[in-house]
């Protein structure tokens, strides 16, 4: 019903459902409400990916690369080490004692030789004496680098079939060698004339080495330095590989760890974390410090295989023919029938030491001398091959230049008392030539011949000092203590990442 107000003024009202606007205000009508829109859920993966998870996961990532490159860098240097030992410590070694062998079995037969050429002549008493005393020492090296090459062929069949060739024929070559002497000795022979039976046992017993002992202990010199080839190029195959996985590995923990650095900084909002840039010093330091150790180890090996030992070798059989040289010299006085066989053999070794090509054994010693006067004037000019041309090719130390030229001057030196020799036999001055030939005056052969064996000892010692050298600088290099000081470093640098994420996690705790 209508009501008034004290001003009037007439409000009419109109009844309202419950629920219901008035019509001024009208709007939906009243009842449920209407379900929301869908929204996609966060995949359960992305809701867990928290701070405290990203760090945990990226900190094992860390120590994981970490470790990964200790273990690299380990094996790779450990490698070095284990292939420079079996290069430096075995394999090398063992050619040179095999080498060694062969230089002494010819030496022996060089001794005897000389044992024939003096007979009973007492002008060459003493000249005697010391052949027999140089021909035991030579009996006593062969023996002790027999025993030493057999050692080390132990596991090889072929070099142990080898080494007991001239175990068998050792025995039986210096049985011929006493029966040759003593038949001279029985028979008081004048010097270079050897009684038949005496020429025929030292024949044989010459024969016997040439045939059976030399090409056996050669070919055990051959194999062992067949295995330093194979260790070497193998070894620097290695060091070249291994070089990059260092790095890689290397790099892999320095990414990790940047990535670590930089979601704490982020996260945590701080600028650094000191024990993870620590660690990460650390990393890169174990990075710089083995790609050194590596290079280091290749630089060495190359120094101990190539500039060295290939010299070492080269000097070795050099020297070994330069005797043999000298007892073809005595073989050809003291055995008139195998004179001519004796000459070209003797040309044969010449031309093994210093190959010089166009020439015979008498035009030798002129074709050599251009070619060796060129040399001195430009020591990159080497007009000549064999053993002493591959020594100057390959000069790398200090002194070892002019030992080699020693060595060019007393073969030349040699080359000419050989032909004065010859001369004087051919005019049948036979112990003149005996007397030149052994004589150890000033300009005599034996005395140049002296010179030269000294002159190669000094060079192949040189070589011999500076493998030496490089495989002990890897020794030192690659020893316990850098073993242990790479894992301190791994020790400290896996810590230090702990360190420095741990307070981080508690704040979650």
């Amino acid at each position: 019903m209508p009501t008034g107000t004290s001003s009037g003024t007439v409000v009419v009202r109109t009844a309202e459902s419950p629920g219901e606007a008035s019509p001024a205000t009208a709007g939906p009508p009243a009842g449920p409400r209407a379900p929301r829109p869908w929204k996609p859920r966060r995949p359960a993966a992305r809701r867990t990916w928290s701070t405290p998870r990203l760090v945990r996961v990226l900190t094992g990532t860390c120590l994981a690369a970490l470790a990964l490159s200790g273990v690299v860098t380990a094996t790779v240097l450990g490698g070095a080490h284990d292939g420079t030992d079996a290069i430096g410590h075995k394999a090398a070694p063992q050619v040179v004692r095999s080498a060694d062998l062969y230089f002494a079995l010819n030496d022996m037969d060089a001794q005897a030789a000389d044992l024939l050429l003096y007979g009973a002549d007492p002008d060459f008493a003493k000249a005697r004496r010391e052949s027999l005393d140089t021909y035991d020492q030579r009996r006593n090296q062969a023996a002790t680098d027999l025993q030493q090459v057999a050692e080390a062929t132990a596991d090889d069949p072929a070099g142990r079939a080898a080494v007991q060739t001239v175990i068998d024929e050792l025995g039986r070559y210096q049985a011929l060698v006493a029966q040759a002497q003593l038949l001279d000795d029985q028979a008081h022979a004048a010097a270079g004339r050897p009684p038949a039976d005496a020429l025929a046992a030292y024949r044989s017993a010459t024969d016997l080495l040439r045939q059976r002992l030399l090409p056996a202990a050669d070919s055990v010199t051959a194999a062992n330095a067949g295995t330093v080839e194979r260790r070497f190029a193998a070894e620097r195959g290695d060091l070249g590989s291994g070089r990059w996985w260092i790095v890689a590995a290397g790099v892999l923990a320095l990414a990790a760890l940047a990535g670590l650095q930089r979601l704490l900084a982020v996260r945590y909002r701080r600028v650094l974390n000191a024990p993870v840039a620590a660690a990460t010093l650390l990393a890169l330091g174990g990075l710089v410090g083995g790609v050194v150790l590596v290079n280091r180890a290749a630089d060495h090996l190359v120094v101990a295989k190539h500039d060295a030992f290939d010299s070492v070798i080269a000097l070795s059989r050099a020297r070994a023919t330069a005797y043999d040289l000298n007892a073809d010299e005595s073989r050809f006085l003291s055995d008139p029938g195998r004179a001519a066989a004796y000459e070209q053999g003797y040309f044969d070794k010449t031309q093994s030491f210093a190959r010089v090509g166009g020439t015979t054994l008498a035009g030798y010693p002129a074709a050599l001398a251009p070619l060796a006067d060129h040399h001195r004037a430009d020591h990159t000019t080497i007009g000549f091959g064999g053993f002493l041309g591959d020594e100057l090719h390959n000069i790398t130390f200090a002194g070892e230049q002019d030992a080699a030229e020693r060595v060019l001057a007393a073969f030349q030196d040699y080359q000419r008392d050989d032909h004065k020799i010859r001369d004087l036999n051919a005019a049948g001055r036979l112990k003149e030539a005996i007397a030149f030939d052994t004589g150890t005056a000033a300009g005599e052969s034996n005395a140049d011949f002296a010179r030269l064996a000294a002159a190669v000892d000094d060079v192949q010692a040189i070589n011999q000092k500076a493998m030496d050298r490089a495989v002990a600088a890897t020794d030192d290099d690659l020893d316990a203590v850098t073993a242990a000081l790479g894992a301190a470093v791994l020790a400290v640098a896996l810590a230090l990442v702990v360190a420095g994420v741990r307070p981080r996690l508690r704040e979650y705790a």
